[in-house]
């Protein structure tokens, strides 16, 4: 496939690349990645029908939760068709506006993802601190207004994405070095000046996984120097333990996504490899082991998983 210099934008495509010089090995690398995605999808679809049907997880730590789980679930839906499609059937070319909707989708759910998150310290720190007034503070429906908030913000911020790249013409090199679209990407392949969205994205960057990881890390101090005031050294240990979850959560959705942001942005002579394992890490993982994570952590959720599946 020739480059994309085509005057008429809706005929031009990209393609998309499954891991570089690997082609001969598709099918197999296919197999990880349909169990990740089975395992992922299955798994968060089973926490989410739980939460859902027992009244006794109706609580605003499984409600966080619940809407962790939709995000993930979005994720992986958003790259599984591309993703498969490049390794099982060597189907690499992608229209611009489909490639435009998948950018879109896998940045508003990671941008959901981040307020999320932000929600759960939020959570924490109000459990920890005042648990006398946690049920009054954190009514269903003031959770589900912050629930709305969320998607109002990821859907506000990321929809120029799309509208920036739909005013460009395409005329570098076609080729992504990811199995999906990703805004970082897109717009590198542009002829014109894609300063305005170049300083747009560094903007989105910090105001999602800067602010937001600046407010979590606040919250963990208050959180910290709440426990460090409990008198009895047990009780501290197990309010800081009923954080471990949401850390683990915490390290394995930023430390990826930051660590890519930065070498698209300043990484010019850093390894195309590096870039794209990193890619798929933090498409991929977050999904699946923040699933298992919280089904371990959470006795009350893993006494109900474990009933279902004896059932």
């Amino acid at each position: 496939m020739s480059a994309v210099n085509d005057t008429n934008f809706n005929s031009a495509v990209f393609l998309l690349t499954g891991i570089s010089g690997q082609e001969d090995f598709n099918l197999w690398i296919s197999v990880p990645f349909r169990l990740v995605f089975v395992i992922s999808i299955v798994g968060n679809s089973v926490i989410l029908f739980i939460i859902k049907t027992d009244p006794s997880l109706h609580e605003p730590m499984y409600i966080f939760l619940s809407m962790l789980v939709v995000t993930d679930l979005g994720l992986s839906i958003s790259t599984i068709s591309t993703a498969l499609g490049i390794f099982l059937f060597n189907s690499r070319e992608i229209s611009l506006e489909a490639c435009f909707s998948q950018l879109f989708f896998i940045h508003l759910f990671e941008c959901i993802e981040s307020s999320v998150l932000l929600l759960m310290a939020f959570d924490h720190f109000i459990a920890i601190r005042d648990p006398l007034r946690y049920a009054s503070i954190l009514t269903l429906p003031r959770i589900g207004k912050m629930g709305l908030v969320c998607v109002f913000k990821g859907v506000t911020i990321m929809l120029p994405f799309p509208i920036l790249l739909q005013q460009f013409q395409y005329c570098q090199s076609n080729v992504l070095s990811h199995c999906y679209c990703i805004n970082q990407e897109v717009m590198k392949m542009a002829c014109s000046a894609i300063r305005i969205n170049s300083i747009y994205g560094l903007s989105v960057a910090l105001l999602m996984e800067g602010l937001d990881s600046l407010l979590i890390f606040l919250s963990y101090v208050m959180i910290l120097k709440t426990v460090l005031s409990i008198t009895s050294q047990a009780e501290g240990l197990r309010a800081w333990n009923t954080c471990v979850s949401h850390l683990c959560a915490i390290l394995l959705f930023y430390t990826p996504m930051i660590g890519l942001s930065l070498l698209h942005r300043f990484g010019e002579g850093s390894s195309p490899l590096l870039q794209i394992l990193l890619g798929y890490i933090s498409l991929l993982v977050p999904p699946l082991i923040i699933t298992l994570v919280y089904s371990m952590k959470s006795k009350h959720l893993r006494a109900r998983i474990l009933r279902v599946f004896v059932k």
